[in-house]
């Protein structure tokens, strides 16, 4: 799972679930939304890779998790949409008056 790349740059509009699916259209609002330092939908992909442990080589497989084989692709796409709403909800929200004391 990574982002589109064209050369060197990055098209975070896209990625890369695997060699069989691809996620496009991903609006750039979707990075404004932040967890943890980092916009929820890399911190998710982060979390959710394939990974060898170093010392045993036991995979780490995410998939292995559930029994819905859509269930981290199904994950990608509501993280969009949360992320893309809350941005929207957050922006819409009134300014906050400070009065020092």
């Amino acid at each position: 799972m990574a982002f589109a790349k064209q050369g060197k740059d990055v098209d975070k509009s896209v990625i890369r679930y695997n060699s069989h699916i691809t996620l496009s259209g991903i609006p750039p609002e979707t990075y404004g939304y932040i967890v943890n330092g980092k916009p929820a939908l890399e911190w998710i992909m982060e979390r959710y890779q394939t990974t060898p442990d170093k010392d045993s080589g036991i995979r780490n497989d995410p998939n292995d998790w559930s029994d819905n084989p859509r269930y981290i692709l199904d994950l990608l796409k509501r993280i969009v949409r949360v992320s893309v709403e809350t941005v929207r909800i957050v922006k819409g929200l009134p300014a906050l008056n400070e009065h020092k004391a």
